[in-house]
């Protein structure tokens, strides 16, 4: 199953006390809690490009399955991580303490960021 495409955010959950979490500013969290993101994947064999524009930001992330790469997290941060492919439909990835799992179902792209005991879901629908 290919990942490949573009997908537009549909709905998210817990996404101020999340962002809150992780540290970003009470200004940004505000100005993007309503902007309805872009994203736009394009997969190589276990190569991935993720491109993720949310109003003027773009948040741009390159990865192959099982290898460390450098990854950008919300908040600007980088991180050194490794993707993992489960199945043919999941890429599970731990940031640092959060655990990341995007899953490909048809046209819809579910992407759960889980730090602690918060969870914050993104749903997003092929364009």
């Amino acid at each position: 199953m290919s990942f490949t495409g573009k997908y537009e955010l549909q709905s998210q959950e817990n996404f101020e006390p999340f962002m809150k979490a992780i540290g970003l500013p009470e200004e940004q969290i505000q100005k993007g809690k309503d902007l309805k993101s872009i994203s736009e994947i394009v997969q190589d064999g276990k190569k991935f490009k993720v491109t993720v524009t949310t109003g003027t930001k773009v948040l741009k992330n390159e990865f192959t399955i099982g290898e460390e790469s450098e990854m950008e997290l919300l908040n600007g941060e980088k991180v050194k991580a490794v993707v993992q492919m489960e199945g043919n439909n999941k890429l599970v990835t731990q940031l640092k303490g959060m655990k990341s799992v995007t899953e490909l179902n048809g046209d819809t792209i579910t992407h759960t960021m889980t730090l602690g005991d918060l969870t914050f879901k993104r749903v997003s629908k092929r364009i």
